[in-house]
């Protein structure tokens, strides 16, 4: 009888013991978890390319404070230059050979499309990537959360702001020839469908050309009074530079990823100055505490990147990832961080606020809005004009 009690004692123990450990995981040892993000340090969409470098700071300052449950994060970043060519190279790479844990962020619609059924086929977990495409999460997907406002959902709340708040009666659209571009047009679309009324004008642009006058006529021919954009920086700037010579002057809209007010008032000269645009995080001047802190890091780690939303952004996207890591204890498997990520509920970092579920992969629902004003500061002795962003609402969401 005594043995008898001994082996089943044994038994619950080694039970015990084998759900404790479930073995090794891929990138995650007892001190360390390794993570991957691709971005544009170079190529057209240079400027987005902060947000990744932005992820590098605050993993610095997390392993400055001890790591997560004790291990430290190892961070691999990767240039793709928007081509999502290489962004499936490097996918492979940091997957196969650096043998990482999960992706972090990702910039961009079409990058990210290339890589998705890579990432779904080798169940790797994927949190926080720089798009508001509705591809990452509708349908859901096990191991990808995505963070960012969806695109048609923003486009539809710009649409209605402008039709109600500024009485616009004829809106265009201009915007980026891929996912990207298309998801905030097929909200534009939702949202005048709804009140009876259509486009002025849907104005395409590929990623490569430089020449926009034919682009801004076919809007001032239209007859738009207020003109929405879903484009890269560059494209934005070119197209607001090239409409003031041509003495076009509509109302600018703009998504949420042109939102680094300061980054686009310089790059335009000034002329984004009354631009109405997105808002997914906090403003640039914000004195919370969490964007307090990690504007230190970044001035103690990155003192040569300038402080704005594209950088910052890259902190925002994987807070809800770093919580999932935290909640989901030493047992970093797959599943066990999965069902970690299904317990956030309305959690709170440097943007809105972020739920997921058994059901729910899209995290953050809302969007503010905020214009461009210009301000003046003291940079040694001399006056320096900038942009800075004036909030004009609260979080706003679809009923």
């Amino acid at each position: 009888m005594k043995k008898l009690l001994v082996l089943t004692l044994v038994i619950a123990a080694l039970a015990v013991a084998g759900a404790a450990w479930a073995g090794p995981v891929q990138g995650v040892t007892d001190t360390e978890i390794k993570i991957g993000q691709w971005g544009p340090q170079t190529g057209p969409a240079a400027l987005w390319g902060a947000v990744a470098r932005g992820t590098g700071v605050y993993f610095d300052l997390l392993n400055a404070e001890g790591g997560i449950n004790g291990r430290k994060i190892k961070y691999f970043l990767r240039d793709d230059g928007y081509n999502p060519n290489r962004t499936k190279a490097i996918a492979k790479e940091l997957w196969e050979q650096e043998k990482i844990w999960g992706f972090a962020c990702g910039v961009g619609t079409s990058p990210g499309m290339a890589v998705m059924p890579y990432i779904i086929k080798n169940n790797i977990p994927w949190v926080g990537m720089a798009t508001g495409s509705p591809h990452w999460t509708q349908p859901l997907k096990k191991t990808i959360f995505g963070v960012y406002p969806l695109y048609p959902d923003e486009a539809q709340i710009l649409t209605s702001y402008a039709i109600d708040t500024l009485g616009k009666k004829k809106i265009a659209f201009f915007y980026q020839n891929d996912d990207y571009g298309k998801g905030g047009l097929d909200g534009c679309l939702r949202e005048l469908k709804k009140r009876g009324m259509k486009l002025a004008a849907d104005v395409p642009v590929e990623v490569g050309e430089t020449d926009l006058a034919s682009h801004v006529m076919k809007l001032k021919k239209a007859g738009a009074d207020a003109v929405i954009m879903w484009v890269y920086p560059k494209h934005a700037a070119i197209m607001l530079g090239t409409a003031a010579k041509l003495g076009y002057r509509p109302q600018w809209m703009a998504c949420s990823t042109l939102s680094d007010v300061a980054l686009m008032f310089k790059i335009t000269k000034g002329l984004w100055k009354g631009m109405i645009f997105g808002n997914f995080a906090e403003l640039p001047d914000s004195t919370s505490k969490l964007m307090l802190k990690y504007h230190r890091a970044q001035q103690k780690y990155a003192p040569k990147e300038r402080w704005g939303v594209f950088f910052y952004a890259g902190f925002g996207f994987v807070e809800p990832m770093v919580e999932g890591i935290k909640r989901a204890g030493k047992d970093l498997s797959v599943d066990n961080f999965v069902k970690a990520m299904e317990t956030l509920k309305d959690f709170q970092g440097i943007m809105g606020p972020i739920t997921y579920s058994a059901e729910r992969r899209q995290g953050i629902k809302q969007v503010f809005l905020a214009k461009c004003e210009p301000d003046i500061m003291m940079v040694k002795g001399k006056k320096i004009t900038y942009g800075k962003g004036k909030r004009l609402s609260d979080w706003l969401k679809l009923d």
